[in-house]
């Protein structure tokens, strides 16, 4: 019997993987597209005001961008080092990682077109309460501190380059499989193992009533990372066992919008009453949409059919969008690093220097990492190997501790700097 459950684990992984696959590559395309259109900048020039419009506009803002929780505060940092009030800071970092392009498109191939639109604006919602609340509590609300802002000045990213076609593609299925790939594959080898091996009504039988259920989603997701569109298959497995919609979408608001890491970089970017509003308007917010979503669901007599979509699309169009997807994450995952190779060809009349770099998990990660030592006085150029956590670096007259502070700052743990090759 086990077996026979066991067995069945690589069927229920193509099952998932081929429903949610051709949203998934319309979604890195649409994601590619908003990355060109929505930069930076443009967030930056439009949420430097205090007021409740400048709040949700950030909150606007940070709906569609394909930011996960660690990506996104390089950007937050950046907001908040233009001018950005903390209200309108705190909007965007709540509201951005709970959702995506992408990870829309797959609420819907997974959960249905009432969780496609209930789960964003939920993330809305939550971003603006968040935001007004800091806004209205923390008298602390001007711009960046005097003790901050060097950390803010080192935390942005590095300016974009190359043709915007060029970019568009890049980012959307290069850089963002690459930051979401390896979690959105673990999301579904959980997915497949609960529904293999898991009894149906397992957690209702369990848990009984449903705020112990938003309890116990809420305790898995806070601490944990899982990207906005890793999360959608592990609810759906949940939802299949027992778990009510308003508990999964429970788990899908919390665990994309806090994790360990992001947590400790709000406290010290936005200061102790800030992370506390953040992270208590996450969970009250994400109680109360788990009892307003299955007050709906019982409302209108709606059924959690999970494969809904299965018949929409064509098989064969699923069969190749999961081979492409198979492609993509492939690629993005495992394409050969030059990180070394392009740093020995730089400028040979500049000193090099090599530093470890622990704590990386995703191009984002990388992308940060690079902003922040490419600000360091001294510093000519720098690569970072994601793969091999290490950070090389040429440049004259640059002071290590600069180098290792700029990196602590924003959340990475540097190693001693050593002289490039130097073992």
């Amino acid at each position: 019997m086990i077996l026979d459950k066991i067995y069945s684990l690589p069927a229920d992984f193509w099952d998932v993987l081929s429903e949610m696959s051709p949203y998934l590559l319309f979604g890195f395309l649409v994601a590619g597209i908003l990355s060109v259109l929505i930069s930076a900048d443009t967030v930056q020039k439009y949420l430097g005001k205090r007021g409740l419009f400048s709040i949700v506009k950030a909150a606007l803002f940070g709906v569609p961008l394909p930011l996960c929780s660690c990506g996104v505060i390089p950007v937050t940092a950046t907001l908040r080092m233009n001018g950005a009030s903390k209200g309108a800071t705190t909007a965007f970092l709540i509201s951005t990682p709970q959702t995506g392009v992408d990870s829309i498109l797959v609420t819907y191939s997974l959960l249905g077109g009432v969780f496609a639109i209930f789960r964003p604006l939920m993330a809305l919602v939550n971003g603006v309460i968040g935001g007004s609340l800091v806004e209205l509590f923390d008298s602390k609300n001007g711009v960046a501190d005097s003790n901050s802002r060097e950390f803010l000045r080192n935390g942005s990213l590095p300016p974009e380059s190359g043709s915007r076609i060029r970019r568009l593609f890049e980012y959307g299925f290069v850089t963002l499989p690459s930051s979401i790939g390896k979690e959105l594959i673990i999301g579904l080898v959980i997915a497949a193992g609960i529904t293999a091996l898991i009894p149906d009504d397992f957690f209702a039988d369990m848990l009984g009533n449903d705020f112990y259920a938003y309890l116990v989603m809420m305790a898995v997701g806070i601490p944990i990372y899982v990207c906005s569109t890793a999360s959608v298959p592990i609810a759906a497995a949940f939802m299949m066992k027992g778990i009510s919609p308003g508990a999964a979408l429970v788990f899908l608001m919390v665990g994309p919008a806090t994790n360990a890491a992001a947590i400790s970089i709000v406290w010290k970017i936005m200061g102790k009453r800030t992370t506390v509003i953040y992270l208590a308007t996450i969970a009250g917010t994400a109680i109360l949409s788990g009892i307003l979503l299955n007050f709906i669901y019982s409302a209108g007599n709606l059924q959690m059919n999970h494969n809904h979509n299965h018949n929409t699309i064509p098989e064969i169009i699923q069969t190749l969008s999961a081979l492409t997807l198979l492609a993509v994450l492939g690629y993005a995952l495992f394409k050969p690093q030059k990180t070394v190779e392009n740093f020995e060809s730089t400028n040979e009349n500049m000193k090099k220097f090599k530093m470890p770099v622990s704590g990386m998990t995703c191009q984002h990660c990388q992308m940060s990492v690079k902003g922040a030592i490419g600000k360091v006085d001294g510093v000519d150029s720098v690569e970072v190997d994601l793969k091999n956590g290490m950070a090389y670096i040429s440049g004259d007259n640059i002071a290590f501790d600069s180098l290792k502070g700029a990196v602590a700052a924003i959340g990475y743990t540097p190693g001693d700097v050593k002289v490039f090759g130097d073992r």
